[in-house]
């Protein structure tokens, strides 16, 4: 079995190192302008040369995303923009504009740009054979399939597509759109998605009001009250309609008209079908698929792919080291490790499913409970800053802990529990309790600790 490349986000050269450090083979990062991380994105032309001069001198890959989908008024300046990446020799673009890749394919086939291999993005929607062939005839060495497909599917278009690359994302937050293509942003705020600024406004809170569409002009109308609602004739006619992802029923609210709104604009209210088990309708679950592994790496997937380019450096290393090990026992032939999936709990989270890897019923992809992430078996509390020869390390912490309680520390060279004994201050004084940022702490982390995060286990 071929050991797939594990490829990490990297939105500083911060996070890049924490994603080679704990065994990434590649990282993506991309220019402001021109990829969808318009925000939090620390890579300017320097940073970019100095993250591909790194990966290289490690022996690993850095990937340029240029993937946002153009207008005309950045298409004027874009072969301008990205001559000097080109020149400093990244492994790869990944690209989804169709115009854009035509564009930079012929400037390499004029003989003025190096050959540099173009992935194509998820931002494309890649989801049958057939595409996959007519991107391979415009000079795409790699295609990373949509988000949308199941395990049944990847695996058909590699049979179908066996001389190319595929790449698959394996976890990360999904869209409720199809692979990023959403204007819901825009529609709220004027910052568009597709041009890398996406404020997530299908994480926000909504409020549901029952409505009717028994109205002289068809449209949904708020109701004042839910009298007179038969819950017994909506499941009989739920009963009969099934979601169409796999073939799971519908809950049986999904059939009645809904109008939301949106916490910011109290008394703008707007018509949708769903269901009422909370407020975060739109907030889809974020995707594990660390249990697939191995079968993605039996069918010959070439790479999996993390999302997170806004995330920490601990979300970063975390992944990294989870979907290392994951991907090492595949190959061994060892079985599937479930401890993995614990150590995944611990990074906030907003609950997980398989993605779209999985057939389930509708209901289960989505949040309704709450929009933000949440942390469930460890909370990321410190970062080792330096080791005495003693053993004792500085850590600034970044959330509160104490002594007595249980620390993992994560390294690596491996991971360890201790129950922390003791600490003291900057001034060599014992302390009790750090409270988090920006107070830095001395503790006892005997063992390889340079560099090593820490968390508190809950």
């Amino acid at each position: 079995m071929k050991s797939p490349e594990l490829l990490l986000p990297a939105g500083s050269l911060q996070r890049m190192r924490a994603a080679f450090d704990f065994g990434a083979d590649a990282v993506y990062a991309g220019q402001p302008r021109y990829s969808l991380r318009a925000r939090n994105n620390e890579f300017r032309l320097e940073q970019i040369a100095q993250g591909i001069s790194e990966a290289h001198q490690r022996g690993k890959k850095f990937f340029v995303t240029s993937n946002l989908i153009a207008h005309n008024d950045k298409l004027r300046t874009y072969l301008r923009d990205l001559q000097p990446v080109v020149e400093l020799r990244p492994d790869a673009f990944i690209m989804a504009d169709a115009g854009l890749i035509m564009l930079v394919r012929e400037q390499m086939e004029k003989g003025l740009w190096p050959e540099i291999p173009i992935h194509l993005s998820v931002q494309a929607n890649t989801t049958n054979s057939a595409a996959v062939k007519f991107w391979q005839k415009q000079g795409v060495t790699r295609i990373i399939l949509s988000r949308e497909l199941s395990l049944d599917e990847v695996e058909a278009i590699r049979n179908d597509c066996p001389d190319m690359e595929l790449e698959v994302f394996v976890h990360g937050a999904l869209c409720i759109a199809y692979s990023g293509r959403c204007l819901l942003s825009g529609y709220f705020n004027r910052r568009d998605p597709n041009q890398g600024t996406c404020t997530n406004a299908c994480r926000w809170e909504y409020k549901t009001h029952g409505a009717t569409t028994e109205t002289d002009t068809g449209d949904a109308a708020p109701l004042q009250t839910l009298d007179g609602f038969n819950f017994a004739k909506e499941d009989e006619e739920a009963a009969s309609a099934f979601s169409t992802t796999g073939n799971g029923q519908r809950h049986p609210e999904a059939n009645k008209v809904w109008l939301i709104e949106e916490a910011g604009r109290p008394g703008e209210l707007m018509p949708i079908m769903e269901d009422e088990h909370g407020t975060y309708i739109m907030n889809s679950k974020d995707l594990r698929a660390v249990e697939h592994v191995a079968r993605l790496a039996a069918m010959g997937i070439d790479s999996l792919k993390i999302e997170g380019r806004t995330k920490s450096h601990y979300y970063v290393a975390r992944t990294a080291q989870v979907y290392r090990r994951a991907i090492d026992d595949a190959v061994a032939g060892k079985p599937f490790n479930p401890e993995l999936l614990l150590e995944l709990e611990g990074l906030s989270n907003r609950g997980y499913p398989g993605g779209l890897l999985e057939r389930r019923p509708s209901q289960d992809y989505q949040n309704y409970i709450n929009g933000s992430s949440q942390g469930q078996r460890s909370q990321f509390v410190g970062e080792v800053l330096q080791v005495r020869e003693d053993g004792w390390a500085e850590v600034e912490a970044k959330n509160r802990f104490a002594v007595g309680d249980k620390l993992e520390v994560i390294h690596p060279a491996g991971n360890r529990i201790i129950e922390l004994g003791q600490m003291h201050n900057q001034d060599g004084q014992a302390i009790e309790v750090a409270q988090g940022s920006p107070i830095r702490v001395w503790v006892p982390l005997n063992g390889p600790s340079e560099g090593a995060l820490i968390a508190r286990l809950l």
